[in-house]
């Protein structure tokens, strides 16, 4: 079996859930719940692909603190190799704020030591997966925009990487400053790009994607495949996750592939759209050749998460997707 290297972020994640809009002026508002759970995108990846019998290991930096401790632990207890996790003194680690609603949220992210993680800590891995026998086949990168050291040294390592015939994905998730730099160098050595709809638009927008793209206005169907349309030109497949919609994907001269999610009572989505990754990438580096069959694992994958608060309460197995229907 193919092992995969997860490459980014590990914090927890505090979800609040109920009354979650703020109100300022000292006004206390009553939550339904409140959950420390293991979060970060990387860390939600690592820990749905060990789920799902893929070897696996993470590459990240945690404080050396109590939540450091705590994320390092969870990591492990889910079957994830943390041997590449570096513990930094005199930094806290990251966390993560969840205001979770039924079929949204919104993240307020402290990066904390998660910054410090860069190529040399890859590398290092990598060499050590060499030295042993047992060399990593494929590479997933989260959070790019997060971390912009890491960021500004991809490109370099992605070319790398592909010389070398490992295969390479990107979730870059969400750029909060909004200029979604770097990935017109990055993604020509890029076997697989994970959007949501709404980060692929910004990144289409960017790129300026041909076909009738029109910003923010016309038919969203047309303004997503144009947006596919010229990421897919620089060489990636683009997989999109779709929410309740599930997922789509496009590679260059090939026609779009749609899987619908399943049908859920949602307790949360934190973290649904990593557990699709999670879900895609375990089909991918196993082998299976079919596109429909890498989507319905994916969306299932994703679909399943939502039974439960946080990104791993309730991620799947392979038994789980065993038993949902093709």
């Amino acid at each position: 079996m193919t092992r995969v290297l997860v490459v980014g972020d590990a914090n927890l994640d505090l979800v609040l859930a109920g009354d979650v809009v703020p109100r300022f002026g000292q006004e206390e508002q009553l939550l339904d719940s409140s959950r420390l759970v293991l979060g970060s995108s990387a860390g939600i990846v690592a820990h749905g692909l060990a789920r799902l019998a893929v070897d696996t290991t993470l590459v990240a930096c945690v404080g050396d603190d109590d939540f450091g401790r705590v994320t390092v632990e969870r990591l492990r207890a889910g079957g994830v190799d943390t041997s590449g996790v570096r513990v930094v003194g005199g930094r806290a680690t990251g966390l993560s704020v969840i205001l979770s609603a039924p079929h949204d949220r919104s993240i307020l992210t402290d990066t904390g030591a998660m910054t410090e993680v860069g190529t040399a800590d890859v590398r290092a891995v990598l060499e050590a997966g060499r030295r042993a026998g047992r060399p990593f086949g494929h590479v997933h990168v989260a959070s790019w925009f997060l971390l912009p050291g890491l960021a500004a040294e991809l490109p370099a390592l992605f070319a790398e990487l592909r010389a070398e015939g490992t295969t390479v994905s990107l979730d870059t998730n969400w750029d909060p400053a909004g200029r979604w730099e770097g990935l017109r160098e990055a993604l020509p050595h890029v076997d697989l790009f994970l959007p949501n709809q709404e980060e692929l638009r910004a990144v289409g927008a960017v790129l300026e994607a041909p076909s009738g793209w029109s910003g923010s206005s016309g038919d969203d169907a047309a303004r997503d495949l144009a947006a596919a349309s010229a990421v897919a030109a620089l060489g990636p497949a683009v997989v999109v996750k779709a929410g309740r919609d599930g997922g789509w994907s496009l590679r260059a001269g090939e026609p779009v592939v749609r899987h619908p999610g399943l049908v859920l009572d949602v307790v949360d989505t934190t973290g649904a759209g990593d557990s699709f990754d999670a879900g895609y990438l375990a089909a991918w580096t196993s082998g299976a050749a079919d596109e429909v069959e890498r989507l319905r694992w994916a969306t299932t994958a994703g679909s399943l998460s939502t039974r439960a608060a946080g990104g791993t309460g309730a991620q799947a197995t392979v038994d789980d997707l065993g038993r949902v229907p093709a």
